[in-house]
């Protein structure tokens, strides 16, 4: 409960004058007290009465990419029996306010109010929650409650489109590690015929044998897996522009799209963070989040020694056969940790953005590509993907 000032200003009054009015003996300044008193304190009742709202909102869509549309509806509905008077409200979007109207709600209404929600920059917006003041009709006292949850808005990073994705590894008993385009298929096992079955995966001289149907189970062994290597470090991504690292931003972008790309070939594909992420993969009790929602909420860490804790998981525990690694100006002096990791994945990829000279060329045996934003480097992803 927050008291106005013309509310102070009559409390104060009221104090003075009823200490003159018994100091001095004058019954008119005491009365003027006791009512200046009580107009504090009836107004205190008054703005305590807590208003009977029911608050639903729907976001269309909750999910948008960077720069995309996207709104919010907001129904606020008086379910008490006698008028909301003297109410204002205003909901939370991010960093602004929206006025809500809900002055005179008469019971069993509702009102609704729709407006956009900002996409310009990634990440996740806070919607709400509703905050709903209630005023005297004297101005003296103002009582703000909050109403509803907050629902958020995930924004992605723009999601720019690849032309194909990186070769597989097809690993032979001897030990040779050739590129697969696509992957390729090889003989499993066998099982018994079910109804449906191609009649071309059928081993005849099995079926023969055994005298039924039997059919060959096969697998794609040389799948490409795909591990994105984000680079969350703050020193890796130095510069500001309007308190934004615009490099970690193309970053993301570029993870985005190679996640997008792996996901739409029906590929596996891992993402990863060099410093531990403020959200935790599992989401909490809404579910694991996907990887473009870790992406929307990803933040610089300053753990600046990430890199050699985040290279030496990679080399213990070989989750793919292609690691591409997204960093920064400021991440160019940890290649050497990544350089590395050659040995475990035979398709190392380096993605370097917003540095204002190239990266020399054959550092730490490794492919570099140098872009200005995510849009670059999906233009120069074709040549990157033959490597």
């Amino acid at each position: 409960m927050g008291i106005t000032a013309r509310g102070t200003g009559l409390l104060v009054a009221a104090v003075l004058l009823l200490g003159a009015g018994f100091r001095f003996a004058y019954p008119e300044l005491t009365l003027l007290g006791a009512a200046a008193g009580a107009a504090v304190g009836y107004a205190a009742l008054v703005a305590a009465w807590r208003p009977r709202l029911t608050v639903t909102r729907h976001a269309d869509p909750d999910r948008v990419a960077r720069g995309e549309p996207a709104s919010m509806t907001l129904t606020v509905r008086n379910t008490g029996r006698l008028r909301s008077a003297n109410l204002l409200a205003e909901d939370r979007c991010g960093q602004r306010t929206v006025p809500v109207p809900v002055l005179r709600l008469r019971p069993g209404r509702d009102t609704e109010v729709r407006y956009d929600v900002p996409t310009d920059r990634r990440g996740v917006v806070p919607v709400g929650p509703l905050r709903v003041t209630r005023r005297d009709p004297l101005g003296l006292v103002a009582l703000a409650r909050p109403y509803g949850a907050a629902v958020p808005v995930w924004v992605y990073p723009r999601i720019h489109p690849l032309t194909a994705v990186p070769r597989g590894a097809g690993r032979s008993l001897d030990g040779r590690v050739d590129g697969v385009p696509h992957g390729s298929i090889t003989f499993d096992s066998l099982r018994e015929y079910v109804v449906g079955d191609e009649l071309r995966r059928v081993h005849w001289r099995t079926s023969a044998r055994v005298g039924e149907l039997m059919v060959r189970e096969n697998v794609d062994t040389s799948l490409p897996r795909l591990v994105v290597l984000l680079d969350n470090r703050a020193a890796a991504h130095p510069q500001r522009s309007g308190g934004v690292a615009e490099s970690f931003e193309s970053a993301c972008e570029a993870a985005a799209s190679v996640v997008t790309a792996a996901h739409r070939a029906d590929l596996p594909v891992l993402l990863l963070s060099v410093a531990a992420e403020t959200v935790t993969p599992d989401g909490g009790a809404d579910g694991p989040l996907g990887p473009l929602d870790r992406l929307a909420a990803a933040e610089l860490s300053e753990d600046r020694d990430a890199v050699r804790a985040a290279t030496t998981r990679l080399r213990q525990d070989r989750l793919g056969d292609t690691l591409i690694f997204l960093t920064g100006p400021g991440g160019r002096d940890e290649l050497g940790h990544v350089g590395a990791l050659r040995g475990a994945y035979p398709s190392v990829v380096v993605g370097v953005f917003g540095a204002a000279e190239p990266t020399p060329p054959g550092t730490a045996g490794l492919v570099v590509v140098d872009a200005a934003d995510g849009a670059q480097f999906a233009a120069e992803w074709d040549g990157v993907r033959r490597w």
